[in-house]
């Protein structure tokens, strides 16, 4: 009977390791079976999604066979293991076992979307609202409903975001980028206003972002942003009104067709900084670091106006003749080609994966000169009025279109 029970036993324990031995010989073959697949495509992998459930998937869409043993060798071998949300590149050749090297490392394919600075936040919501792989939740909602998703109820959104390249897998929603665009600027601010230097004419890092917004607007040469600035902070020490074309156009809003007039000039908005003294209520357009780097830190110098050369760059001006002269030089004898600001740069293309396109947009630096539809005014005094002469020149008899001078 002993003998007997021993044969039984040892009889079970071969079967017992043959069973073993297929098992680990058929779940190695299943991991190392080749997808089903004749070309690259992308695997989706939908948050919330379980491996069993991608397993069976898989194998209904064709892509590979014996679910159920995957299921088992997950289960054993690798459970706790997240199943990282987006998608997946596979290639033909690829193995199941690659496949979940790849789920192990959260190896996702990654999309960008290019904010650029001097946008507006109708722009930003627009080229989110293009890429067709971003969650999309923010549709048919008013800015003032957007920032309440945002969890920023209250904070008007123009110049509040950073413009930068931002790297994201499929199904992240509207609201996540723009939160992260939201907590980058606040933190460049911060950074920038902590290190500002000292006698600036800000009462918070708000108002610093107004003045870096029409730094922004007004040049893209590096090295004039703090020129820029300088004249702007010189001018609202002398209680000089900051008459800068783009707050007229920003307060235009749709009504701006490409061109500002003499009426526009007159016509009181909030922004216009032709008709109101000191900082407009917000930013105009998004701004960068060197932008609010530049606000903060004004060159020095003497210099209340700037006329454009026409080829992007700037002739400074410390009184009223000398900008008249330049007015005269470089905007009365134009020549083919003349630009108020530097050609407009386009954001990098995007890689393969990337589906965003900027929209396009009505904006100030990437205008040519406006026409202008009333006469010239009379010759300029000798001396500039109490309020100063605008950075631009308006006071000037020889102002041929009012978005050229500053």
């Amino acid at each position: 009977m002993r003998r007997k029970f021993l044969l039984l036993l040892e009889m079970g324990l071969i079967l017992a390791g043959l069973a073993l031995g297929w098992s680990a010989w058929k779940i190695n073959s299943v991991l190392e079976q080749p997808l089903h697949v004749t070309q690259e495509r992308l695997l989706d992998v939908p948050n919330g999604t379980t491996p069993n459930r991608m397993f069976y998937r898989m194998q209904t869409e064709g892509l590979l066979d014996d679910a159920v043993w995957l299921r088992l060798y997950w289960r054993f071998n690798m459970a706790g293991t997240p199943l990282h949300t987006g998608e997946y590149r596979i290639t033909p050749g690829m193995t199941v076992e690659q496949l979940f090297d790849a789920w192990r490392r959260g190896d996702v394919v990654q999309y960008n979307l290019t904010l650029v600075e001097g946008w507006t936040f109708r722009q930003v919501r627009s080229a989110v609202a293009k890429h067709e792989k971003i969650k999309h939740t923010l549709e048919g909602l008013s800015d003032s409903e957007v920032m309440d998703k945002l969890g920023h109820t209250g904070v008007f959104p123009e110049g509040r975001f950073f413009p930068d390249t931002y790297r994201f897998v499929r199904g992240m929603s509207d609201v996540e980028l723009l939160q992260q665009a939201y907590m980058r600027l606040d933190e460049v601010l911060a950074k920038e206003w902590a290190e500002r230097t000292t006698d600036l004419p800000y009462r918070d890092p708000y108002q610093a972002l107004i003045m870096a917004s029409l730094v922004e607007k007004e040049t893209g040469i590096p090295q004039e942003r703090g020129q820029i600035a300088g004249v702007f902070v010189r001018r609202l020490r002398l209680g000089m009104m900051l008459q800068t074309d783009p707050t007229v156009i920003y307060g235009m809003g749709e009504r701006y067709n490409g061109k500002i007039t003499r009426a526009d000039l007159r016509e009181p908005t909030p922004y216009n900084t032709y008709t109101i003294t000191g900082l407009p209520p917000t930013p105009i357009a998004m701004v960068g670091r060197e932008a609010i780097h530049a606000a903060l830190n004004p060159s020095e110098g003497t210099s209340l106006y700037f006329v454009a050369r026409g080829d992007g760059s700037h002739v400074f001006s410390d009184d009223l003749d000398d900008h008249n002269s330049a007015v005269r030089e470089f905007q009365l004898k134009r020549r083919a080609g003349y630009r108020s600001s530097p050609a407009p740069q386009q954001p990098a293309q995007p890689d393969a994966d990337d589906s965003g396109q900027p929209p396009s947009d009505d904006d100030a630096q990437q205008q040519e000169p406006p026409a202008d539809d009333e006469p010239a005014p009379q010759p300029a005094p000798a001396e500039p009025p109490a309020q100063g002469a605008p950075a631009g020149g308006a006071q000037a008899a020889e102002r041929p279109a009012p978005d050229e001078q500053h």
